[in-house]
């Protein structure tokens, strides 16, 4: 299972439900999730804006799954 697809069953989402989050067709989300095609940065943003993760995460460059702090919040400490 792909960090993608393990972070959307953990939040209870549906490819349905991600497609109304990121606006990305159902079809070409599963074919994110197997690996079938490659995200665009546009896409990469928009899933972890919605799954509230990094694209580093996504993309397999670290193992933190929190957010950065986004631009205009401030970070809790």
């Amino acid at each position: 299972m792909t960090r993608l697809q393990a972070l959307r069953k953990e939040r209870g989402y549906t490819q349905i439900k991600m497609q109304m989050l990121t606006g990305i067709d159902q079809s070409d989300y599963s074919k994110l999730e197997t690996g079938k095609r490659y995200y665009t940065y546009e896409q990469l943003r928009r899933i972890a804006l919605a799954l509230d993760t990094s694209m580093d995460y996504l993309a397999g460059l670290t193992d933190e799954r929190r957010p950065y702090p986004r631009a205009g919040q401030e970070e809790e400490r």
